[in-house]
């Protein structure tokens, strides 16, 4: 026969539930005592990569951390992002070096002086004390065709001043990098407006 509870029989019981959730899971936090600089890398064919790195960004300016920010393949597009960001010059540099996607330049020798420029300017971001954060947006696209050297950016990643967090988006990111990597997320595409014909829109694509 079911045993029938009193509404306050099953609340006394999912707090009973709950309270010993929460004792276990501060056991767990107690136990994290790390702190310093991440690399984490977004990635995956799904959209959101540059958006949650975007987020984190906000974040950073939220605490009052400077970021630098480095777009590999975007160009000079005027993205909403960028229009938000440019109201706390103190707090953000922000340096588009991209020509544009490579389908739309063309020109793989272009494409390979813009990435090599866009590393040295990300290097420079990363060992500047007074960072907290640098994104590399679209980086992995540019190594995944190889106009960087995979080995010496994750090189220098890897031997990156402590204190810094660097975020690495784009799809199709090499297993060198996924390795290295503290954080790594995939973006997994279940569904695209694209699809049905939605064309890039202000807002949401940029």
């Amino acid at each position: 026969m079911t045993e029938e509870l009193t509404e306050d029989e099953i609340n006394a019981r999912a707090n009973e539930k709950r309270r010993r959730h929460k004792e276990a899971k501060d056991k767990i936090l107690a136990t994290k005592t790390r702190e310093g600089g991440l690399l984490a890398v977004h990635t995956g064919k799904g959209k959101g990569k540059t958006t949650a790195a975007m987020g984190i960004v906000a974040r950073c300016i939220g605490h009052g951390m400077k970021v630098g920010i480095v777009q590999f393949v975007k160009g000079k597009w005027e993205t909403g992002e960028r229009a938000v960001l440019e109201r706390f010059p103190d707090l953000v540099t922000m340096t588009a070096m991209g020509e544009g996607f490579t389908w739309e330049t063309q020109d793989r020798a272009r494409d390979i002086a813009a990435a090599t420029a866009a590393w040295e300017r990300a290097k420079e971001m990363i060992n500047d004390p007074d960072n907290k954060l640098v994104l590399l947006d679209e980086i992995n696209i540019v190594l995944r065709n190889d106009y960087l050297d995979i080995d010496e950016v994750v090189g220098f990643l890897k031997n990156k001043p402590a204190h810094i967090h660097v975020i690495c988006t784009g799809r199709n990111a090499k297993p060198e990098l996924v390795e290295a990597a503290d954080l790594v997320t995939e973006m997994t595409e279940i569904k695209h407006h694209f699809r049905a014909d939605f064309k890039a829109q202000a807002g949401i694509e940029f």
